[in-house]
């Protein structure tokens, strides 16, 4: 029973580990006003001044979300901010479906948590070392 727990967690910590590199990664890219990250938001409708206070809202967001004990707060903000991605995406009628991607990327990082942290698993009352 104790190896499913370890091998759920360390599952969770790479993936959790992943979630935060990408997030890092497009914070910073906001926050140094990266040409990429002016021209796709430019795109998308936005006016180019508010780069900076999307990286920083990320970046404190997302580092609420390593610290295991500010895990739960960090990952309700980074799901507001991935929310209104998805909002704007959609509103931007890009071709494809690009408002799927945070959709997608919200659940892999609230699936990391779910492995990583047994109090989550607590809180919804899912056991992953249950006898079949």
């Amino acid at each position: 029973m104790e190896n499913k727990k370890k091998v759920s967690w360390w599952i969770g910590t790479i993936l959790k580990g992943l979630v935060v590199l990408f997030l890092l990664f497009d914070a910073i890219m906001k926050i140094i006003k990266h040409p990429q990250a002016v021209k796709g938001t430019k795109q998308l409708g936005l006016p180019e001044d508010c780069l900076v206070v999307l990286g920083v809202y990320l970046f404190v967001a997302t580092l609420l979300y390593l610290y295991n004990k500010t895990a739960i707060l960090g990952g309700l903000f980074i799901t507001a901010y991935l929310g209104g991605a998805v909002a704007i995406m959609y509103a931007a009628q890009k071709e494809g479906h690009p408002y799927i991607f945070p959709i997608v990327f919200a659940m892999f990082m609230w699936v990391a948590e779910f492995l990583r942290n047994e109090k989550m698993r607590e809180v919804l009352y899912i056991k992953i070392n249950k006898s079949v």
